[in-house]
């Protein structure tokens, strides 16, 4: 069991307790200590809540790092986006392998100077992208780099949110968090909800984004940032794919959703009902699959914590991906070998980060932009 260390994550934060319960979901990681907010209330109420020890809740992360050298085995980084690039480079520096919750940084330079870190200090990176944790896309997954859909030729992605256009239940504009009422060289959005397309693509084919033409635009109540991208990208391999991700998009909570057309089948994954997997073959037959007739991947005792028909969700997909980082863990401080194909890498990270900066270029000039 690994001993974790968090960096922001606190109780009151959007993803703290989603990344505690994941971890420590399988006996995998144990939360040992952090700094989990400035605020030294928050920070006291959540190691209380998260059950460490008052001596290892720290207000100042740096303080963490140095009393907890040897005594913690990798950080998780869970603060927002615009602070992650110096505290992944301190904590590579002072040794520490590293969990960063997405998006990595705010842009491609930021990225390639993390990498450049990660390099020289020859260090374990990974950012969480917890949806290709969900069995019945790694089902797909296995699908689609076997063959056995054909040719890929379109994939739709989409990944629709209602939050900056519906109002509260007071009847009230939303307050969302400062730092997503600020655009950088990517906006917000494309770092918050793009990425996770970018990564889903990677994931599930292998290959790489080429050219890319985009749609910016702002309908909902806060007009300073983007809140809805419409893109088509070229990728390798000749596939065709097209991304929507949006927070205007009233009636959706979540909607992400992907479907993948081959020459000898397609297929649909929708995370609202995220147990099932739509197939349909080449002679038109229709078929649901879930994890009680897929012997392969979605068999898996590590996926089957309880059987299929009882779903499994969000938090179960995160302790899929803190599985892998386990894994990925055993192997780096084993064998120096970070290779994982379920982890995203520094090199997947940037390029997603190039992929929405043209997107943004392409945006503003109204052009098809190249990677």
């Amino acid at each position: 069991m690994y001993r974790i260390g968090f960096i922001g994550g606190g109780i009151n934060s959007a993803i703290g307790r989603s990344h505690f319960i994941a971890a420590q979901m399988d006996g995998k990681f144990e939360l040992a200590a952090g700094a989990f907010s400035r605020s030294h209330d928050i920070n006291a109420k959540t190691g209380e809540a998260f059950r460490v020890a008052p001596e290892r809740v720290y207000d100042d992360y740096r303080e963490m790092l140095e009393k907890e050298k040897d005594k913690l085995d990798v950080i998780a980084i869970l603060t927002p986006t615009d602070t992650h690039e110096v505290m992944v480079e301190e904590c590579l520096r002072a040794g520490y392998p590293v969990i960063c919750e997405k998006s990595l940084c705010t842009s491609y330079e930021a990225a390639r100077r993390i990498q450049d870190c990660v390099r020289e200090t020859g260090g374990f990176l990974c950012v969480t992208y917890n949806y290709t944790g969900y069995p019945m896309v790694r089902v797909l997954r296995e699908k689609i780099l076997s063959g056995e859909m054909g040719k890929i030729t379109n994939i739709i992605a989409e990944m629709p949110q209602e939050g900056y256009t519906r109002y509260t239940l007071d009847h009230t504009q939303p307050k969302p968090q400062d730092w997503r009422m600020k655009d950088y060289e990517i906006p917000t959005i494309s770092l918050d909800l793009g990425t996770h397309l970018h990564n889903m693509m990677a994931f599930l084919t292998d290959e790489h984004p080429k050219e890319i033409v985009a749609r910016e635009s702002s309908f909902g109540f806060f007009s300073q940032v983007v809140d809805d991208v419409l893109c088509m990208v070229d990728y390798t391999d000749d596939i065709a794919v097209q991304l929507w991700f949006s927070k205007a998009a009233l009636g959706n909570r979540n909607g992400l959703r992907i479907r993948v057309f081959g020459t000898k089948a397609s297929a649909e994954w929708y995370q609202a009902e995220p147990e099932l997997l739509k197939y349909c073959d080449k002679d038109g037959r229709m078929t649901v699959l879930d994890r009680s007739n897929d012997k392969e991947e979605g068999g898996k005792d590590r996926y089957n914590r309880f059987k299929a028909g009882h779903p499994g969700g969000f938090i179960e997909a995160y302790a899929n991906y803190y599985w892998d980082i386990s894994d990925a863990l055993d192997d780096y401080l084993k064998n120096q070998n970070k290779a994982s194909h379920y982890l995203m890498n520094i090199e997947t990270s940037m390029e997603g980060l190039r992929l929405f900066e043209a997107a943004h270029e392409s945006a503003l000039t109204h052009q098809w932009v190249k990677l």
